[in-house]
């Protein structure tokens, strides 16, 4: 299977929330480097550490990097896995949801974090209303990027993220929406506010819901 095509944009909001020069950084999914570019133009001392499942990206990552290893962050070499701590940041931007196991993995790095640092991730919305829309009309066609990504394993929505790092050891200490202007919005919200009332949840949780495209958030040891 072919990865997420590669673009050379960083996450703002991911950086957003790296806010302060970490010793090491570890960034899962480094794509070609953008965010570690943008990272060390701000912390210039910080060592930064990518990985990256495909060769072509993590050689481009390289210049942006300390170090890049090129391999599958679940199934790394356990010398490689324990040269990566002591870190005190790690970085899964849009990342988590190609994994074929991010509670084991989590639970993992929660473990051998102890009780330091932070993991920093930005993940698609499987609540947004697009996809209850082609949901509704039988159309989850995946697609080489976006939501419906042929490379995503798991689906979250606001509450299941929330869940997946309380079972894992962590507690999210801050968390945005990434909200955009989207024209089509506005005709699905009533569908789904009356969807809400006949399952019996509340209506404007499900509104809200429904907006944000992805959720970039910060997590620390619980």
């Amino acid at each position: 299977m072919e990865q997420t095509p590669a673009h050379d944009r960083y996450n703002p909001d991911l950086l957003g929330l790296m806010d302060r020069p970490f010793a090491t950084v570890v960034e899962v999914g480094c794509s070609r480097g953008a965010l570690a570019q943008a990272y060390r133009e701000k912390f210039p001392a910080a060592r930064y550490v990518g990985i990256e499942i495909d060769a072509g990206y993590a050689e481009a990552a390289r210049q942006h990097c300390d170090r890049v290893i090129c391999g599958d962050v679940e199934a790394l070499p356990p010398a490689d896995w324990a040269s990566l701590f002591p870190s005190e940041c790690w970085v899964f931007g849009d990342a988590l949801e190609h994994l074929r196991d991010p509670w084991r993995l989590l639970r993992e790095l929660r473990r051998d974090l102890g009780g330091q640092g932070q993991v920093i991730a930005c993940i698609p919305n499987a609540q947004h209303w697009s996809v209850q829309a082609r949901l509704a009309a039988g159309a989850f066609n995946y697609e080489d990027q976006g939501l419906l990504d042929r490379t995503h394993l798991r689906w979250f929505t606001r509450s299941t993220i929330v869940t997946l790092f309380q079972s894992t050891g962590f507690r999210v200490e801050k968390m945005l929406s990434r909200v955009f202007e989207e024209p089509a919005r506005a005709r699905f919200l009533p569908a789904i506010a009356a969807l809400a009332e006949a399952a019996g949840v509340d209506r404007d949780k499900a509104l809200r819901d429904c907006q944000p495209l992805q959720y970039v958030l910060r997590a620390v040891p619980a």
